[in-house]
């Protein structure tokens, strides 16, 4: 398996740069007979895309999805399915300051240890860009979840210091930067601004939550239903954390207040945030993602030159101030290609749909 790939049985390839001809995902291990709604996945791609509003970078990509395989008369083949976007708006120019120097917080230098070469043109595979096909995959992964009642939802729960308290999903897509508290969200995006005219950054938190799955899926050793999400969750650019359920929270509490009773039909409390012994236990699987502050900032900041010495430069382009609204859509594709793939893995250990 590549390094750009992801999954076991239900596996996704990405390929692309950010400054290249396109980007896209090749997705293998998906049954056939799935209906598939393109109009779907470009709704998904939608809440993804750059140039969403006055919080987000300004850069104009329609994101438009291109199906060029796996899938005929509506349905999957059970083939591989390639689908692929097309980079309209790079403005390379923007970055050809930035051709000899290391930008801080960024992978430059250390993409050119790895590969002795690299693309300075946003960051090439390092860059943000690279998850357009994560998300298209994750359409698929949602609409074949869909079929026995998974569902994933998600949000911004926290930036900076400002958190929610309330978890209407319902209110997400209701206000720019998808917060699940209506009365969090003026706040969030008030942080947001603020950094934005000051030419700098700022991070947050993203909760995921799936709802529906059913008991069995995941692994008790290496595979980890939870290890796994970790793994999904930590490939996404700019995250720095992960948290299920409890999460670190529990280290300052006890075992009787953190043990979830369940009396044979519902839980108590879901400390676990869904899985037990690295199995889902039928509650909601609950994932937190840490979102960094993103990189790219209009202030003028001290950078390494590769061929020695330092200077001053102030990164031009189009940034977003916080990535969290954006992290939310990828995030909901990441947990839908893991328990897509939880699930291929549950059929074929017990021989049965679920």
């Amino acid at each position: 398996m590549s390094s750009s790939s992801f999954g076991r049985l239900f596996t996704i390839t990405t390929f692309g740069e950010s400054h290249g001809g396109g980007v896209g995902v090749l997705v293998d291990g998906m049954p056939p007979g799935v209906a598939v709604d393109p109009a779907a996945i470009q709704h998904e791609l939608d809440r993804r895309r750059p140039g969403q509003s006055a919080i987000t970078t300004q850069r104009k990509e329609a994101d438009q999805v291109e199906i060029v395989s796996g899938v005929f008369e509506g349905v999957t083949l059970g083939t591989p399915i390639l689908m692929l976007v097309r980079n309209t708006d790079q403005r390379s120019k923007d970055y050809g300051a930035l051709k000899d120097v290391y930008r801080p917080g960024h992978a430059d230098y250390a993409y050119a240890q790895k590969y002795g070469v690299r693309d300075h043109r946003g960051g090439g595979r390092s860059s943000g860009r690279e998850t357009v096909g994560r998300v298209a995959a994750g359409a698929l992964a949602k609409a074949w979840l869909a079929t026995i009642g998974v569902s994933v939802v998600g949000g911004t729960v926290r930036v900076a210091d400002v958190e929610a308290s309330k978890r209407d999903w319902d209110e997400t897509e209701r206000n720019l930067v998808r917060c699940p508290d209506a009365e969090a969200a003026p706040r969030m995006i008030a942080v947001i601004e603020a950094a934005r005219d000051a030419k700098d950054s700022v991070g947050g938190v993203v909760e995921i939550v799936a709802r529906g799955v059913p008991a069995g899926w995941g692994d008790p050793t290496m595979s980890k239903l939870d290890a796994m999400l970790g793994a999904a969750m930590l490939s996404i650019p700019a995250t720095k954390g992960v948290e299920i359920g409890g999460g670190f929270g529990m280290c300052a509490l006890s075992g009787s207040r953190t043990n979830d009773v369940f009396d044979g039909e519902r839980y108590s409390s879901n400390f676990s945030g869904g899985i037990a012994g690295g199995i889902s236990n039928g509650n909601e699987v609950v994932v937190r993602v840490a979102v960094r502050p993103a990189t790219s900032i209009g202030k003028p900041q001290v950078m390494a030159k590769t061929g020695g010495g330092t200077e001053t430069v102030a990164i031009e382009g189009r940034h977003d101030p916080c990535i969290c609204p954006r992290v939310v859509p990828v995030a909901e594709s990441m947990m839908a290609i893991t328990l897509a793939d939880a699930w291929l893995r549950q059929r074929a250990l017990r021989g049965r749909e679920k």
